[in-house]
């Protein structure tokens, strides 16, 4: 079973059919939305708001285990995440669509693996390779198949929020072989890892003057509506 997790905007689309909403108990606490059940063309998904359903829920508040382990019990199998960034190499342009390959972990403090305490065993777990080979492979081809461009060579730098960076730490960022940045993939890779979970992260560039109220509204609504669009009709025949 495929779930996504992604903003409440998704939940907005043609393409999506809601048939149950469910709030589900975790060990963690509560998951940032109820889980929705439904169709997204022809696909059965699940669908969980990362920041809740009207975006209260900051990056560094979200209670990532508690979205995951729900995830699990219930069923999925594969997650699809969905993600606004901003792209700090210039071959990337606004509106394009981004599936990393590889990423750098900034953030700190979050609650990011669910072997901890006495009660739990001590256990490490791979991950040279973040993000599932055989999910981003079936989301390029998919794209290929619709001429769709999409990169999928990036490293994603995850960002502890909520805060966007200096031009100091941007330089710092590139340095560092980062391409995109964002405040959300960490440690939600790392937890589906621990689960079993295949996961891959999809991502809609936007300028950073939209993501810090810095552009003027109409521009950033319709580059937003131009990724989602494309995420949307790529998920829609997954």
């Amino acid at each position: 079973m495929l779930a996504i997790i992604g903003g409440s905007s998704l939940t907005k689309l043609p393409e999506l059919s809601i048939t149950d909403r469910k709030i589900v108990r975790t060990p963690y606490g509560l998951t940032s939305s109820p889980v929705l059940s439904g169709k997204l063309g022809s696909q059965d998904i699940f669908f969980l708001a990362r920041h809740g359903f009207g975006h209260t829920v900051a990056p560094h508040e979200i209670n990532y285990r508690a979205n995951i382990w729900a995830l699990h019990s219930i069923g999925a199998e594969y997650i699809v995440a969905v993600s606004s960034v901003i792209s700090i190499n210039d071959r990337f342009e606004n509106g394009a669509l981004v599936l990393p390959d590889d990423l750098i972990d900034y953030t700190y403090g979050r609650k990011d693996t669910f072997f901890e305490g006495q009660e739990e065993p001590v256990v490490h777990t791979d991950f040279l390779e973040p993000y599932s080979a055989g999910l981003r492979e079936k989301i390029a081809e998919h794209a290929q198949q619709h001429q769709m461009p999409l990169y999928t060579q990036a490293v994603y730098g995850c960002l502890q929020g909520p805060r966007w960076p200096t031009r100091a730490e941007i330089q710092r960022y590139r340095r560092d072989g980062v391409d995109v940045l964002g405040m959300t993939g960490m440690p939600e890779a790392f937890l589906a890892r621990e689960l079993g979970i295949q996961y891959a992260h999809f991502c809609g560039i936007t300028d950073i003057r939209c993501l810090s109220g810095g552009a003027e509204g109409t521009e950033c609504g319709l580059e937003t509506e131009l990724a989602i669009g494309k995420i949307r009709r790529l998920l829609a025949g997954l």
